[in-house]
């Protein structure tokens, strides 16, 4: 049996996000920013919640192409808030908009998203050494200098708990408790 994260044990959806996704770094902006939207989306609410919806995130924001949120209008919010396949918060609707604004603006000044966010960890993934999920916490200094950043360039649901699930999701930590066999693969990777 494969010893995972207490967290991903708890459910087989978990299984397949938890041994692939979580925690290997992304370089790819598009990645990056449907990880910023959807813990965004998450505030509030289980992850479990969000994973189970994320299809229907994809097809409704248009495979989170941030070029193309950018210019959403009323109509699209309008169109968005009727669809129970999402989370319909028109505040965190309105953010991600917002967001992908900022986000775009982001990529003119640095090149990348990419560039820009692994900037704060000299492009190195920070490996953490968790024994137990108690250990791990919601945010730390730098998701708070992170999301102090973000805001001051005009983000929105950008806060420090939301970056800081974000950056475990981007592999920008690596959170894995050490009894998790993802664990040793990516700290030697």
């Amino acid at each position: 049996m494969t010893n995972r994260c207490k967290w991903a044990s708890s459910s087989p959806d978990y299984f397949d996000y938890h041994d692939y996704e979580w925690g290997v770094p992304v370089h790819d902006d598009y990645k990056h920013f449907e990880h910023l939207i959807l813990d965004g989306f998450q505030a509030g609410l289980s992850w479990l919640t969000i994973l189970r919806k994320r299809e229907n995130f994809r097809m409704a924001f248009d495979q989170f192409d941030f070029e193309k949120i950018a210019l959403y209008g009323e109509d699209k919010i309008a169109e968005l808030m009727q669809d129970a396949g999402i989370i319909r918060n028109k505040l965190k609707v309105k953010a991600s908009i917002k967001n992908a604004q900022c986000f775009i603006s982001i990529r003119e000044e640095f090149g990348t998203f990419d560039r820009y966010i692994w900037g704060f960890v000299n492009g190195k993934t920070i490996h953490n050494q968790f024994d137990d999920l108690s250990q791990i916490p919601a945010k730390t200094p730098l998701s708070d200098q992170i999301s102090k950043d973000l805001k001051k360039r005009g983000f929105t649901f950008a806060g420090s708990t939301i970056i800081y699930a974000y950056m475990q999701a981007a592999g920008i930590v690596n959170d894995h408790t050490t009894d998790c066999f993802r664990h040793g693969q990516l700290s030697n990777s």
